[in-house]
């Protein structure tokens, strides 16, 4: 093979100098890609692909002008591609090319998006047990960085929970890119998990950055030499690695947002409702089960009007707090923003002018503000002045936790900042900051020297024409300038002939001709020097303003989160005032009582019936019973809902209610196959149940949605029996289960703190209506047949369903039509042995695929005559196992076994006979 030179083999030797996917090489004025990296970016942005010849071989080219290289980076990187950039500087020889930055999903600044970027690092420390990822002894350590905001977080989670916590905290904080830590990077459930849950780009990075030692010395550098133990990590050295990780990708990658990254934060489960993937997708937190915003919480409840506070409410609905003394002041914020309508309006027009002063702050520290995004944080922080008096001047919001909000940032440096950068930067800058005209006149007095020596150079050249047509009596002349030329004088071609000899010709036209004179020479000369200086005054200047406002992160930070949580708590008053929401009180007891509850999303698009539930220490598990489509799940997941909001300091749908604090809510609803990753639809809702039942406590809210409805009838209703006994018996927590096993209901005759309610029909004249009503008492009916009616199911099917299900009832005999025989088979359904059995017969009716030797009276003796032996027929049928696993079966106490346990036993018994 040829190997390429000039500029293609310097982009080829660039290229292989980094683990970047791509490389964008500057060459003047564009940004080129070459040979397959051509070829990929052509095909992902539509780019025309051209050739470049190299030492006798052909490569592919596509490039992008230099001042537009930004947003086809984002598509890019929105891609899920690593990006790498070399820049071009001069040098003594001419110029060289270096790689400046790596651009990735996790260190991309000019992201269009309003939501988080977070880039994540995540470690395992398996304790020295050399047992990667057995649950035993493993802590995850997790370090969470939005570059665009500066917001950094650590935590660890450890115990036999520990990988299903880490991913809790992967799919809440739904990270754009995850560097996997060297004991992760080759967990291939982990990494599928990681895939399945978020849309993350996976990134290897060193392993040397994970390290104890070099990690910890990267923050100690980032955040301060006590900072790992005033924030209570010191110990925590699985997040320490994570954290210097993220810190050390940060800076190889020359994203240059270090300076942003101000402040580490840790979080504990414990200061949070514990929300884990399923729950937040079984409740559409913030996207919908079809994975559309539309209808999900978040877009219910979201009336903000920045960026940053549809972030921060978003983060809030995400992670609810158990903090009874944050969630009050919340509460109370939001009522005062109720109350003060006008004050409200106000704060809310004026939050509208708000800029990110987050994103501003990283985008100042990394050297990519301009002009304009420097106006936008004086703009801004006058903002933060205004609301202040907003709340300052209304006693209502005066009186409440808004003015500590609005109080906590240092409102006198803001002001100094805002005015220094309303005295430096020109009240319309220029789109770029090459343009020049950036920095305000009289800001700097050498600075207006230099342009107003520039300015009278250039009246001058615009004077020369009138000068020159009144010396010369030349009346088609002009003075005008280009690159290839410079300044110039133009003569119209019938008067060529006037021109001076002191005119020297430099160009000819077809209809013109084009001259220089010397002093016009000399004062290009002049222009050329003054707008050089010029220029590169402008930039130190601009760069000294941009470099303060980096030093000011901290501050800008603060101002944003102030704008964020105002405007946050005012999107909850304003859907808390439009949908007749109330404040609840939140206690710490146990007692979750609603008064005529609604469901906040479901009401916007229905007429919504309200229903009432009541909870308690003697009331702790509902068995929810009632028809199809009746709004059994409605009912339990608006008692889910109405509890999250509570915690998150909201307002909520109802007439009244009082919630006890939770520290978890756990939901079973529905389930999809998931046959690419192995797990049928039964699987899944065994893991689910699996799952509640290890994590849930007596503090926590449990949902379930029908629990053994994807197996055998008998299996279903055992593992729904035991688990209910379970959470009643040994877990505790708060249940509401609804189920269409009726067998279940008789529990409430058993268990002290199981009760029945169930969700009322009404049936006359073979018409069903259901009343969306919640009352007390079980019920028997479930009216599916009804249901399939209404889905369109052909009427013969329904006629037909019908009559099964009546003589089902009466235990009479069922005719099985179109079997094959010219006479029907009469069957009965024998609910004690769960089978068909043949009219008249005590044998269980024969399927298609019996044997004669199997089958009808003929069973009950072998050919000779003689009597049976049942475990050789056992055996015959189901192997040499069957009798023990059998015995296995009559001496196990169900009601002893944990559901897990039992869980275990019976998938072993099935793996015995299915290998015989």
């Amino acid at each position: 093979m040829t190997e390429a030179t000039g500029i293609v083999g310097e982009f080829l030797s660039l290229k292989e100098g980094t683990d970047a996917d791509l490389l964008a090489m500057q060459c003047g004025d564009f940004y080129e890609f070459f040979a397959e990296d051509a070829e990929i970016v052509a095909d992902e942005l539509d780019l025309k692909v051209s050739q470049k010849s190299s030492h006798g071989s052909s490569y592919p080219m596509a490039g992008v002008p230099l001042d537009d290289l930004t947003p086809y980076l984002s598509a890019l990187v929105e891609r899920g591609y690593r990006v790498a950039v070399a820049d071009q500087h001069e040098t003594a020889d001419g110029h060289a090319r270096e790689i400046t930055r790596v651009v990735t999903p996790g260190t991309h600044l000019e992201t269009a998006d309003d939501a988080a970027q977070y880039l994540a690092a995540v470690v395992r420390d398996d304790g020295g047990s050399g047992r990667a990822g057995d649950g035993t002894e493993a802590t995850y350590g997790l370090a969470m960085a939005d570059v665009t905001t500066g917001q950094f977080l650590v935590t660890e989670r450890s115990g036999a929970d520990a990988t299903a916590a880490a991913l809790t905290e992967l799919y809440k904080f739904d990270p754009v890119e995850v560097l996997p830590g060297p004991d992760v990077r080759n967990d291939d459930d982990f990494l599928a998990s990681v895939r399945e849950r978020t849309d993350a780009s996976l990134s290897l990075h060193e392993a040397e950055a994970f390290a104890p030692g070099r990690a910890r010395h990267r923050l100690r550098e980032q955040f301060g030499a006590e900072t790992l133990e005033s924030v209570g990590v010191a110990d925590a050295e699985a997040a320490v690695r994570a954290a210097g990780a993220v810190v050390a990708y940060v800076d190889d990658t020359g994203a240059g947002v270090l300076a942003s990254m101000t402040r580490l934060r840790s979080f504990d489960g414990g200061d949070h409702v514990d929300l884990d993937a399923t729950t937040q997708r079984n409740l559409e937190l913030t996207e919908t089960m079809s994975g559309d915003r539309e209808g999900s919480l978040f877009a219910t409840v979201d009336h903000t009007v920045t960026s940053a506070g549809g972030r921060l409410l978003r983060e809030w609905l995400q992670r609810p707090r158990r903090d009874r003394g944050e969630i009050r002041r919340r509460q109370s914020a939001v009522a005062a923003l109720a109350e003060a309508a006008m004050a409200r309006d106000r704060l809310r027009e004026t939050l509208d002018d708000a800029y990110d002063l987050e994103r501003l702050a990283s985008r100042s520290a990394s050297g990519s503000a301009d002009a304009r995004d420097l106006r936008a944080v004086a703009e801004t922080l006058a903002v933060v002045a205004t609301v202040r008096d907003i709340v300052a001047e209304t006693d209502r919001l005066g009186e409440s936790p808004l003015a500590d909000i609005v109080d906590r940032p240092d409102h006198a440096a803001a002001a100094d900042l805002a005015d220094a950068l309303a005295e430096a930067i020109v009240p319309d800058p220029p789109g770029t900051v090459t343009q020049g005209g950036l920095i305000r006149p009289g800001f700097d007095a050498d600075l207006d020297e230099v342009i107003d020596a520039h300015e009278a150079a250039l009246d001058w050249i615009e004077d020369l024409p009138e000068r020159e047509k009144g010396r010369h009596g030349i009346t088609h002349l002009s003075v005008d300038r280009n690159r290839t030329d410079g300044y110039y004088i133009q003569v119209g071609k019938s008067e060529v002939d006037q021109v001076p000899a002191v005119y020297d010709r430099i160009k000819t036209l077809k209809n013109s001709k084009r001259y220089t004179i010397p002093e016009l020479e000399e004062k290009e000369r002049e222009v050329l020097r003054l707008e050089e200086r010029r220029h590169e005054m402008e930039w130190e200047i601009f760069e000294r303003v941009r470099e303060r406002v980096a030093d000011e992160a901290a501050l800008l930070q603060d101002c944003g989160r102030a704008l964020a949580t105002v405007d946050a708590l005012a999107s909850l008053a304003v859907h808390a005032v439009g949908n007749d929401w109330t404040r609840p009180e939140v206690h710490e007891g146990d007692a979750l009582d609603i008064e005529a509850g609604r469901h906040p999303v479901v009401e916007q698009t229905t007429q919504f019936v309200p229903n009432d539930l009541a909870m308690d220490t003697d009331r702790q598990f509902l068995i929810v019973t009632g028809p199809n489509m009746s709004g059994k799940s409605t009912y339990m997941r608006q008692a889910a809902l109405v509890t999250l909001l509570a915690q998150v300091g909201s307002f909520v749908p109802a007439r009244s209610a009082r919630v006890g604090l939770v520290d978890g809510i756990y939901t079973r609803v529905g389930a999809l196959d998931e046959l690419a990753q192995g797990r049928s639809t039964f699987m899944v809702e065994m893991q689910e149940l699996s799952n509640i039942l290890h994590s849930a406590s007596e503090d926590s809210l449990v949902i379930l949605d029908e629990v053994g409805r994807g197996t055998a009838t008998y299996d279903g209703i055992s593992i729904a029996w035991a688990a209910t006994e379970y959470l009643h018996n040994e877990v505790r927590a708060k249940t509401l289960f609804a189920t269409h096993y009726h067998e279940l209901t008789t529990l409430a005759d058993h268990l002290d703190r199981v009760y029945n309610v169930h969700v009322a029909a009404d049936e006359s004249d073979g018409e069903v209506t259901f009343l969306r009503t919640v009352r007390d008492g079980p019920t028997d009916r479930s009216y599916g047949i009804h249901v399939a009616d209404l889905a369109g199911v052909p009427e013969p099917v329904v006629d037909r369903s019908r009559t099964v299900l009546e003589k089902l009832r009466e235990e009479k005999a069922i005719e099985a039509k179109g079997g094959g025989s010219d006479d029907p088979v009469q069957t009965v359904f024998d609910v004690s042995s769960g089978e068909f059995r043949t009219g008249g017969d005590s044998t269980p009716a024969a399927s298609g695929n019996s044997s004669p030797a199997t089958s009808g009276e003929d069973s009950a003796a072998t050919a000779d005559g003689g009597a049976v032996d049942p475990e050789s027929v056992l055996a015959d049928e189901y192997g040499t196992d069957a009798p023990d696993v059998l015995d296995a079966l009559a001496a196990l106490d169900v009601t002893e076994t944990p559901p897990v346990e039992l869980m275990a036993k019976v998938q072993e018994w099935q793996s015995r006979l299915d290998e015989e």
